[in-house]
């Protein structure tokens, strides 16, 4: 069920997050235009496990001192372009900081410019997982639109800085800049945001996220928006008009133009979603990508996962998977 607010309605949009205990296949996501296939056997832990976890005393005082994490001067100083350094009181990743302890750098970046009223962690978090694992999100009750996300390492914060810096989404330009923070701290009770859900969501280990492995992670082709969207994922038996009816009912936007693939698999279908402008491709893999579409005769629904595809237009093109 989507989230509610205070009046009981429910945001206009919102899709319910797919995180689901059943996993589809996604023979199309791999054997197509982009992404990694899930691998049998355990999902490898994240090389960068956050301080905290590994030296509970220093939680509340990533810098030693006693300085609180909020009080840095990402609130009324300009937007960083450029990774903190030991000036900043971060040392470099592999380091040793103030209280003899190894620090992770620069993997946690900040978002300027959402509008609060269409934007929530599930949303930055289907945006961002194509440019790495997104670990932590939190918003700023203190600056509106604004929102912290602590990623898997540095590399998918230069990734995301790269790609995604000065995007619009929803009418809005988003900007992204360095933080001087090593890590996000657990938020024990986060604020509300307008659609009636956190403010702070931990996406740890979350399977959704695309770089949970190196198998994983070199299947995924990093690239910035485009108007055109590679789904996969999909019920086998899917037509045109089941897609175009999942984005009404999700009130996203609607594509103009959907190809299918002709797959030799029958366990999963993808295919091409032509937006009319780069902002509305935006704003719907912001909404539907991780939507779950229910099958007959399958007792789990399929996760629609969505990303950016290197076609520029439809019309024209013959894919087959190979």
């Amino acid at each position: 069920m989507p989230y509610r607010g205070s009046g009981g309605e429910s945001l206009r949009g919102q899709v319910q997050f797919g995180n689901l205990p059943y996993d589809r296949f996604e023979s199309g996501y791999s054997r197509s235009l982009n992404g990694p296939s899930p691998t049998s056997g355990p999902v490898a832990p994240y090389h960068d496990q956050p301080p905290f976890e590994r030296f509970p005393s220093d939680r509340y005082d990533v810098y030693g001192g006693g300085v609180s994490k909020e009080d840095y001067n990402y609130r009324s100083g300009p937007i960083r372009t450029s990774p903190p350094g030991s000036s900043d009181g971060v040392v470099i990743s592999g380091g040793m900081g103030s209280t003899g302890r190894p620090m992770q750098q620069g993997a946690v970046m900040m978002v300027y410019g959402l509008v609060t009223e269409k934007i929530n962690a599930n949303r930055l978090f289907n945006i961002f997982c194509l440019y790495g694992n997104v670990v932590r999100v939190k918003f700023l009750k203190s600056k509106e639109g604004c929102a912290m996300i602590q990623m898997g390492d540095a590399l998918s914060v230069e990734r995301s800085m790269s790609n995604f810096n000065n995007a619009y989404m929803f009418g809005s330009k988003v900007q992204l800049g360095y933080s001087k923070q090593a890590f996000l701290s657990d938020v024990q009770q986060p604020h509300t945001l307008p659609d009636g859900s956190p403010s702070f969501r931990d996406f740890m280990g979350n399977k959704n996220n695309r770089f949970l492995n190196p198998e994983m992670a070199s299947k995924n082709r990093i690239q910035p928006p485009t108007k055109t969207l590679h789904f996969f994922n999909t019920p086998p038996s899917i037509e045109e008009d089941e897609i175009r009816h999942v984005f009404v009912d999700a009130q996203a936007p609607m594509p103009k133009f959907i190809k299918l693939f002709n797959s030799k698999s029958e366990r999963s279908s993808s295919g091409l979603l032509e937006f009319e402008s780069l902002n509305e491709a935006v704003e719907a893999l912001c909404i539907m990508n991780h939507c779950p579409i229910r099958s007959s005769g399958v007792k789990f629904p399929f996760i629609m996962k969505l990303c950016f595809s290197s076609s520029r237009h439809v019309i024209g093109l013959g894919h087959e998977e190979k």
